[in-house]
């Protein structure tokens, strides 16, 4: 038994046909410079849909540990989506190499180890550039030429792209999208009990207060790409900066109207991971 899914690029608009589809992948990065405009909108309307949610990442050859870090800082993902690597030719006519594939799998999944991290390419590049049958933790296979979960490869598979009309066609190898997120949700490498900061309670976040917790806090959502700080000084300090960067963090965590606004909440306190010193 297979669940229908789509995957979608940047061209394709902030508001895809979810029709008929449990999950949906979005283009989130290319290289070392390039952010789909539309990503944080696709995977809102994917979401609101209750899809559940993955990101890809074009890979180009070269710069692997840059290209890693590019791709999950700039996408979306919260814990349980999955992260893929688009390996195939780019539009200047190159491509990656087996083993700058293999490193960029490694370097993502370094960085996120709670997430699923994957692999799609085509059948070409699986049978004749591959050499080591590296795929992280899945196998995503384009073979528009089989049917709908049957594609040409004797690999383990967890998604087969087989179509394309209007947006790309997709089947992942579960039963049902319930054992996909059980699949999908990675538990996160439990660190020292006292390696990151408690959370000290909403009422705790006064504008005003001064404490090197929220220089640490600061430091973190610059990491997660929720910078909307305009200045490095008073870091201890809570002001405007704090506030907006911390809201851009709870909805990037999924929280939406009241649960998106200060003060931090326990959830996204946790996920945030302050060091405690």
């Amino acid at each position: 038994m297979t669940i229908s899914g789509i995957d979608v690029s940047d061209y394709q608009g902030p508001a895809p046909d979810l029709s008929g589809a449990s999950f949906a992948l979005v283009k989130a990065t290319e290289g070392t410079t390039f952010v789909s405009s539309v990503q944080a909108a696709q995977a809102a309307h994917a979401r609101a849909g209750g899809l559940l949610v993955g990101w890809y990442h074009f890979l180009w050859p070269g710069d692997i540990e840059a290209q890693a870090q590019w791709f999950v800082t700039k996408c979306g993902s919260v814990p349980g989506d999955t992260l893929w690597i688009d390996w195939e030719t780019t539009t200047a006519g190159t491509s990656a190499s087996g083993a700058e594939k293999d490193a960029m799998l490694a370097a993502v999944k370094a960085l996120r180890p709670d997430h699923r991290v994957g692999l799609y390419c085509d059948l070409t590049f699986w049978k004749t550039v591959d050499t080591t049958s590296d795929c992280g933790d899945g196998l995503w296979i384009a073979d528009p030429d089989s049917p709908a979960g049957q594609p040409a490869v004797e690999h383990p598979w967890v998604i087969h792209q087989w179509g394309v009309s209007g947006v790309d066609h997709d089947v992942a190898d579960f039963p049902s999208v319930e054992a996909m997120r059980q699949w999908a949700a990675v538990p996160a490498p439990k660190p020292p009990a006292d390696a990151y900061q408690p959370y000290p309670g909403a009422d705790w976040f006064q504008v005003g207060r001064v404490s090197p917790i929220i220089g640490r806090m600061h430091d973190r959502l610059v990491a997660v790409g929720c910078d909307r700080y305009k200045s490095t000084l008073d870091k201890d300090v809570i002001g405007s900066g704090d506030i907006s960067s911390y809201e851009a963090w709870q909805r990037k965590c999924g929280f939406v109207g009241a649960a998106a606004t200060w003060p931090p909440g326990l959830l996204s306190w946790d996920r945030l991971q302050v060091p405690a010193s």
